[in-house]
């Protein structure tokens, strides 16, 4: 988040600086839900990963294998199951290629921002990302 401190500077905030300011706090809260949505899809690759895991240790006659579509569980093959799973893997796998690539996007925004600001408020601003 960034801010300003509150010290004897003789750095006036125009309104073009104040608007670099914003734009800095916008693209750090859409790279922040980015990260957010980043780990939910990782976590979503890996127990798919782990499904497909546990697929190989069926035997292909143990019957019918319950696969999740939304909020029902249909009944398929152990062929169909894995089919399926591998789908999502690679839709999981495209949508985690997509993120990370607006997360790259953002973040030179952000860079960029970072030197233009530093470079007129020097320590007098803090566009550093707070710890929790």
């Amino acid at each position: 988040m960034a801010t300003l401190k509150d010290t004897d500077s003789d750095a006036q905030v125009t309104f073009e600086d104040q608007q670099k300011i914003n734009k800095f706090a916008r693209h750090n809260a859409k790279l922040q839900d980015i990260k957010e949505e980043l780990t939910t899809k990782k976590k979503d690759l890996q127990n798919l990963e782990d499904a497909a895991d546990e697929l190989m240790l069926q035997d292909e006659e143990d019957g019918a294998i319950p696969y999740q579509i939304g909020e029902v569980f249909v009944s398929s093959t152990v062929e169909e199951a894995n089919e399926m799973i591998e789908k999502a893997k690679e839709s999981t796998q495209k949508a985690i290629e997509e993120l990370e690539e607006r997360a790259e996007t953002h973040k030179k925004v952000l860079s960029d921002l970072k030197v233009q600001l530093y470079a007129k408020f020097g320590n007098n601003i803090n566009l550093e990302a707070e710890d929790d």
